[in-house]
C-alpha cells in the first residue's frame, strides 16, 4: 500500500518569484548561481570540490530542468535534454512571508496569507517592554546584543561576555523569530530551553513565528560553535496540515529532523531527531525500512540552509549538494512499489547574496515512484499542490488550497 516521503532541501531555490523585488531579492537563484560560482573555479576547495556542479541523480530527475523553465536557462553543469526519469516543475510561494514556517505549512496545505509580526530595526531590534517582562520573567540579570544578526557572528562578538554575565544573547534576523544564544556549559541548555519557553509565551502578542535556541560551546571566540542542541518553539500551524488529515485517519506522520518543531508537534506520531544532512538521511532510510503502509514521512536536511546558506559558503553548499546526491540512489532504491518521494524545498538562502537572509524564490518540485508517470507539472501557483497531490496518493481528504498533479 502507499506511502509518501518529503523530504525538504531546506533553502534550495531555484529562481526568483515575480515578487521577490519587495523582499530585497530580485534576481535571487540559488541553486543557478552556486552552479555558475562552480563553474567559474570560484567554489574550488581541494578536498572538498572543484569543477562544475556534479548533482547527475538529480539532473536525471529533473533538477536542471525545473531550474531552466523557473529561469529561463540552463545553469551550468545542470544542462540535459531528457527525458527525465521524474516528475518535475517548480512551485511559487502563495505566502505572506519567506521563512521557514510559511514554506513548510504552506507545502502541507496551509498557506499563511496573513502578516508575520517582524522586528525591523537592525539595532534595539526588541521593544523595551518584550526585553522588561523576558528579563523579570525568566530572571534573568539581563540581556546582550537586541540586534538583527548572523547567529555565528553574534556569539563571537558576545559569547565572552555572555559567559562572564550570564546574560543571554538576544537576536533577530529579517524572518519572523526571536533567538537566545547561551554557552551549554556554563549557562546550561535546559536553563536555556526555559528562558525560550517564557520569550515562546511573550512573542505570541507580537505574532512572532518562532523562538529558537541557540546553545553553543567552546572557550572563546575563535572556538565558538553551535551545537545541536538547537530547539525551535513554533506556533502552531493556523489551519489543519496534511499532517493531520493522515494522524487524523489512524496513519503514522513520522517527522525526521526538525520537522517535528516547525510544526510543533501538530499532528505528529512519532519523531525522529537527527542532525546533520548525513545523519538525517541515514534516519530517512531506517524508517522507510519499517514505516507501515500509508504512513506519511517528513524530513528536512537543515545542513544547506544553515550551515551553506546563511553563511553565504558557495563551496560548502556546493560540496553538500553532491553528497547528497551521491547518496540518493540509496533512497530511490528503499522505495517500495507503492511509494512516492517528493523533493521540495521550502524558500531560498542564495549565497551569493549580501546579508544572511533567506530570498523569495520558487521551489523545486521533483517526485519519483514506480507508479508515477515521469514528465514536466509546469508552475504550480502554490506549494500546497505538494500536500494536495500527498494526500491523494495516501486517500485522505485533501484541502482545496491546491491542484494535485495527479
Amino acid at each position: 500500500m502507499s506511502r509518501v516521503l518529503v523530504c525538504e532541501l531546506d533553502s534550495l531555490g531555484v529562481g526568483a518569484s515575480a515578487d521577490a523585488h519587495k523582499f530585497g531579492d530580485e534576481g535571487g537563484d540559488t541553486l543557478g548561481h552556486i552552479a555558475d560560482e562552480c563553474a567559474a573555479g570560484r567554489a574550488d576547495i581541494p578536498g572538498l570540490r572543484d569543477g562544475p556542479l556534479h548533482i547527475p541523480n538529480l539532473v536525471v530527475l529533473g533538477l536542471g530542468a525545473i531550474s531552466q523553465a523557473s529561469t529561463g536557462r540552463f545553469a551550468p553543469g545542470l544542462e540535459g535534454e531528457g527525458p527525465f526519469t521524474g516528475v518535475w516543475g517548480y512551485a511559487i510561494e502563495k505566502s505572506h512571508g519567506k521563512d521557514t514556517p510559511s514554506g513548510h505549512w504552506e507545502a502541507m496545505g496551509a498557506p499563511v496569507t496573513f502578516d508575520w509580526g517582524y522586528f525591523t530595526k537592525s539595532e534595539n531590534s526588541f521593544p523595551p517592554e518584550l526585553v522588561n517582562a523576558l528579563i523579570e520573567q525568566a530572571d534573568l540579570p539581563g540581556v546582550l546584543a537586541n540586534c538583527h544578526a548572523s547567529g555565528t557572528e553574534i556569539i563571537k562578538d558576545f559569547g565572552v561576555e555572555h559567559m562572564r554575565t550570564g546574560k543571554p544573547i538576544l537576536y533577530t534576523s529579517a524572518d519572523s523569530v526571536i533567538q537566545i544564544a547561551a554557552h551549554e556549559g556554563s549557562f546550561g541548555l535546559e536553563r536555556l530551553y526555559e528562558i525560550c519557553l517564557v520569550a515562546r509565551k511573550l512573542a505570541d502578542d507580537y505574532n512572532i513565528g518562532r523562538v529558537i535556541a541557540r546553545p553553543f560551546e567552546g572557550t572563546g571566540s575563535e572556538t565558538f560553535t553551535r551545537t545541536n542542541g538547537r530547539r525551535d518553539y513554533s506556533v502552531p500551524p493556523h489551519m489543519p496540515t496534511l499532517l493531520n488529515r493522515v494522524s487524523d485517519a489512524g496513519h503514522e506522520v513520522i517527522a525526521i529532523g526538525k520537522i517535528s518543531d516547525i510544526f510543533a508537534d501538530s499532528g505528529v506520531t512519532q519523531t525522529i531527531p537527527a542532525y546533520g544532512n548525513d545523519a538525517i538521511f541515514d534516519a530517512t532510510l531506517k524508517v522507510m525500512e519499517t514505516a507501515p503502509d500509508h504512513s506519511f514521512i517528513m524530513t528536512n536536511f537543515v545542513d544547506f540552509d544553515m550551515l551553506y546558506g546563511h553563511r553565504r559558503d558557495v563551496p560548502g553548499y556546493a560540496a553538500a549538494l553532491e553528497s547528497f546526491d551521491k547518496r540518493l540512489p540509496e533512497m530511490l532504491a528503499a522505495l517500495r512499489p507503492d511509494d512516492l518521494v517528493i523533493f521540495t524545498a521550502d524558500h531560498g538562502c542564495d549565497p551569493t547574496f549580501p546579508g544572511s537572509d533567506h530570498t523569495r524564490e520558487h521551489v523545486p518540485v521533483l517526485a519519483y515512484g514506480a507508479k508515477l508517470k515521469a514528465g514536466p507539472i509546469g508552475a504550480r501557483k502554490t506549494f500546497a499542490d505538494i500536500g494536495e497531490t500527498a494526500a491523494k496518493w495516501l486517500g485522505v481528504p485533501g484541502f482545496g488550497t491546491g491542484k494535485p498533479w495527479l
